[in-house]
C-alpha cells in the first residue's frame, strides 16, 4: 500500500504510488504506524529537496526517528503547496529563489522571514489552502489556478491540466478571473523571474 505522502497543487496530500520528482520537508507529521495524523506541519521551513541526498544518506519515507518525506510531481507542484528550495540540497535553486524573493517583496530574503512570510500566505490554522483570485492574464508561468475544480499549470496563455503522473496535454487559458493556487508571495517570486523545474509531460 503506497504511504500517505504525495502532494497536489491543492494542497492535498495523498496516498498515491508515483514517487514524484521532488521530496519535500515540513518535519515529522507522521506517527509510528507510518499514517499521517492531524497535523501537516511540525515547523514553518517548508522545503523542496532532491530526492537522493548530497551525502548518499537515505532515511526511507517515514522512519522511527527522522522527517516525513512528502513528494511532488515537480517543482512548480511544490512551489504552489507553499514549499519553497531548500537551501542545503538546493543551495543554487535557493539562492535564485532568493534573489528573485528580494526583488518582488523589497525585502530582506532572509530564510525565517521568508518561510515566516509563506506561511501566513499558504495555509490557515485548520489547514486549508489559502487561495486568491486574479485575472489570469497577469499570472507568471508555472502559477496553478483552478479551472473547472482542476489545477491547471499556466505557461504562455496556455493552461496543462495536473494529474498525479503528469500534465494533460495544453489548452488555451480561459480569459479574466480565475482562483489562484499559488500563494501570493510566490506568485511574486515567479513573477521576478524565478524558473522552476517543470515535469517532463508539459514538454516546456
Amino acid at each position: 500500500m503506497p504511504l500517505q505522502n504525495r502532494v497536489l497543487p491543492t494542497g492535498e496530500i495523498i496516498a498515491h504510488p508515483a514517487r514524484g520528482t521532488y521530496t519535500g520537508n515540513r518535519g515529522i507529521i507522521h506517527r509510528q504506524d507510518r499514517t499521517l495524523g492531524t497535523s501537516r506541519w511540525s515547523h514553518k521551513h517548508w522545503l523542496i529537496c532532491t530526492l537522493t541526498h548530497p551525502r548518499g544518506v537515505y532515511h526511507g519515507p517515514m522512519p522511527d526517528r527522522g522527517w516525513s518525506a512528502l513528494f511532488f510531481l515537480d517543482e512548480a507542484v511544490a512551489l504552489t503547496a507553499g514549499h519553497r528550495p531548500c537551501h542545503y540540497c538546493r543551495r543554487d535553486a535557493y539562492r535564485a529563489f532568493q534573489s528573485a524573493w528580494a526583488q518582488a517583496t523589497d525585502a530582506q530574503p532572509e530564510r525565517m522571514a521568508i518561510d515566516t512570510t509563506l506561511h501566513k500566505s499558504r495555509v490557515t490554522r485548520t489547514r486549508q489552502q489559502i487561495r486568491h483570485e486574479a485575472s489570469i492574464e497577469t499570472l507568471p508561468n508555472a502559477a496553478f489556478v483552478l479551472i473547472n475544480e482542476t489545477a491547471h499549470l499556466v505557461h504562455d496563455g496556455q493552461a496543462f491540466p495536473f494529474t498525479h503522473d503528469g500534465y494533460e496535454p495544453p489548452r488555451d487559458a480561459p480569459k479574466g478571473r480565475v482562483t489562484v493556487l499559488t500563494p501570493k508571495p510566490t506568485v511574486a517570486v515567479l513573477r521576478s523571474g524565478y524558473r522552476p523545474v517543470i515535469h517532463a509531460s508539459a514538454g516546456l
